[in-house]
């Protein structure tokens, strides 16, 4: 415990000043954002605040997400029904939730770029965030969340729900609203399946190693 604790203390932040350095200091990216969206591609981003730091992955969080919102944007050069729809998933919303997404939220749809966000507690955001999401978010999906969150989500539910039902409901449950046909529904509650699927390590080891030979270059050359 004592040797992996000093290694983690002395190397962790020399190998995540590495990473960083590789990430950021290429003269031209690997991928093209654009290209991705377009092209219906899948673009994994592992922001571990374990193995970069926190102030790291929030920085690359940020970044990924401003570089998705110019992407998005610059679709105004295809007519509007030709622009494939592109899901960007953000887990831990908390920590890239800078005022830039006012407007991905307000202006990001009609370029047919969809946001899924997730965090566990309202109080985690700034007050403007918060009233720019329960006021642009069509779709809202709510677990169990403690009281505090109940207070501030009930108003996204009622009259149908109330501030004690958000705070009680059991697990794999959730209450919700959709917006249909540019309408919302009613609130209605619904039941979530349980983690599905057994995990595979060859395949996950597959992918990377395609994924690499594709995109990637050899570490050398980069620092080179």
């Amino acid at each position: 415990g004592e040797v992996i604790t000093w290694f983690a203390s002395k190397w962790g932040p020399f190998i995540a000043n590495t990473i960083m350095k590789n990430t950021l200091g290429q003269v031209k990216s690997g991928f093209n954002i654009r290209e991705i969206m377009d092209n219906k591609k899948i673009f994994l981003v592992n922001l571990s605040k374990g193995r970069l730091g926190d102030i790291n992955a929030n920085l690359l969080g940020m970044i990924f997400v401003m570089k998705f919102q110019q992407a998005a944007m610059s679709r105004q050069d295809i007519p509007e029904d030709q622009r494939q729809d592109f899901c960007l998933y953000v887990d831990e919303f908390q920590n890239f939730a800078t005022e830039s997404f006012e407007s991905i939220l307000s202006e990001a749809r009609k370029y047919k770029l969809n946001l899924i966000v997730a965090n566990q507690f309202m109080t985690q955001l700034t007050e403007k965030i918060r009233e720019a999401l329960l006021g642009n978010v069509g779709t809202i999906v709510c677990g169990r969340i403690g009281v505090t969150d109940a207070e501030i989500m009930q108003k996204a539910f009622t009259p149908v729900f109330t501030a004690e039902d958000l705070h009680n409901q059991p697990n794999f449950h959730a209450i919700a609203t959709v917006m249909m046909y540019n309408m919302p529904t009613s609130p209605f509650t619904m039941r979530l399946l349980p983690p599905m699927g057994e995990s595979n390590e060859e395949l996950m080891r597959r992918m990377r190693t395609y994924a690499l030979s594709r995109y990637g270059r050899p570490r050398a050359e980069v620092e080179a």
